[in-house]
């Protein structure tokens, strides 16, 4: 739940930024000091954010690995458990499912 919730983030963040480079590209031609200033500030934004971007994105996948690091191994120190485990689970969807 907590991953779907990241990769939402990361993807509206993306958007933002592919609509905030539009809108950068959309008004190259405007003159004006007023507007220039405006768009060096936007594209510095832009620029930062679009790093901040990579570094969450690099930190979220080290964690999903370490994650699958950990369920891997407790599975292989503990298989019986997991398998009843994986059964339970299995259990509640098809209870679930079998709903609608």
């Amino acid at each position: 739940m907590r991953e779907a919730s990241a990769d939402r983030l990361m993807s509206d963040l993306r958007a933002v930024l592919e609509d905030a480079e539009a809108l950068l590209s959309a008004t190259a031609g405007q003159a004006g000091e007023r507007i220039q200033k405006a768009r060096e500030r936007a594209t510095e934004t832009v620029r930062v954010a679009r790093e901040r971007l990579g570094e969450a994105q690099e930190q979220v996948l080290k964690q999903a690995k370490y994650a699958a690091k950990e369920a891997d191994g407790y599975v292989r120190d503990n298989p019986w458990q997991a398998v009843g485990i994986a059964a339970g689970v299995a259990f509640i969807i098809g209870v679930l499912v079998s709903r609608r």
